[in-house]
């Protein structure tokens, strides 16, 4: 018996090979549950115990050897995988680069043009009271123009609401800060309206809100003039009476678009003129009902809807289109 573990430990020191299948059949050959090591385990307990010091230490020199062998066989086999160099001078693999939305293109566009001439940004919850959405400006709840926003409640006694503008925000902002206020607060809002190519009952406003002492309509106008010229490139405007609670004198905001072409004739109606925003002079009524002094302090308020100025922009005609999260839509404004 010893003879024979002589023979097999000759045989181990022997044994070469890189092939994987080779390597696993010596292993389960000698340490496998029925293999050489435990059937010699096995013996041992037979052996007259005079020889079994002698015969247990020639199994563990056996095993000792080919775990080492085992050992010396895998990493000769890894190191004998021949590793292929990358060549660094390949084209890359092409990367889908993506974009922003034009959305927020446009969106940040506005705010660097506001920003410019001293507006900061104010931001609000979209999911409003009644107070800071309708109440606070000027729109009790018997007041007609609250069927202009038609509303999404969440729940009622109290109400609570998805926001349908953002001067919810300039409430909340005056609520807590004093003038002068110079603030821009876009956003997202919502009214339960039809979708359709022109209107969707999702879609995104950006507002400013001035106050301060011996604030104008003038101011308001040179305001709006420097906008529409910095944005639209374009310095015609006009201003046309309107009706909005919150703002007395209002106004609806109109820039000179031109005719020239056959798309221009489509987006204006055939007049030149397109409407842009609604604007006024803060109502003495909402001051006081944030706590600010209507007799010394005086401002403008303006709003327009980001969507509408994108479709103008980029020519888009479907509305839906932002919220459809076409890639073929979205891929346009890669370089943007």
């Amino acid at each position: 018996m010893i003879d024979k573990i002589e023979d097999l430990l000759e045989e181990v020191k022997s044994f070469s090979t890189t092939g994987k299948d080779e390597i696993e059949s010596f292993r389960i050959r000698f340490n496998g549950k029925k293999g050489i090591l435990n059937d010699f385990y096995e013996t041992l307990k037979e052996i007259p115990n005079d020889q079994k010091k002698e015969f247990g230490q020639k199994i563990n020199t056996l095993k000792q050897a080919v775990n080492a062998k085992l050992e010396d066989l895998k990493n000769a086999s890894e190191s004998s995988v021949v590793v292929e160099k990358e060549d660094l001078t390949r084209p890359a693999f092409p990367l889908d680069l993506g974009s922003r939305h034009p959305i927020n293109l446009v969106k940040n566009r506005i705010i660097e043009i506001f920003r410019s001439i001293g507006f900061a940004v104010a931001d609000g919850p979209e999911i409003e009271d009644d107070w800071h959405n309708f109440t606070a400006l000027n729109l009790p709840e018997y007041h007609p123009a609250r069927d202009m926003q038609d509303t999404f409640f969440i729940e009622q006694n109290p109400d609570i609401l998805l926001r349908t503008h953002t001067s919810s925000v300039q409430i909340r902002y005056m609520e807590e800060n004093q003038p002068p206020i110079r603030i821009l607060s876009p956003g997202r809002v919502f009214r339960n309206e039809a979708v359709s190519s022109r209107s969707h009952c999702i879609f995104h406003q950006i507002e400013g809100l001035y106050i301060d002492e011996n604030v104008s309509f003038a101011d308001l106008k040179q305001t709006i003039q420097f906008f529409t010229t910095e944005l639209f490139g374009k310095s015609k405007i006009r201003m046309r009476p309107s009706y909005f609670p919150f703002t007395e004198p209002s106004a609806e905001i109109d820039v000179y678009w031109g005719l020239n072409s056959e798309t221009d004739y489509r987006i204006t109606k055939g007049t030149g003129w397109l409407e842009i925003m609604g604007c006024g002079m803060v109502d003495p009524a909402v001051l006081k009902n944030v706590n600010i002094d209507a007799e010394k302090y005086s401002g403008y308020a303006f709003g327009m809807g980001i969507e509408r100025i994108v479709m103008l922009l980029y020519q888009m005609s479907d509305i839906r289109m932002f919220f459809e999260n076409d890639i073929r839509t979205l891929e346009q404004f890669k370089t943007l």
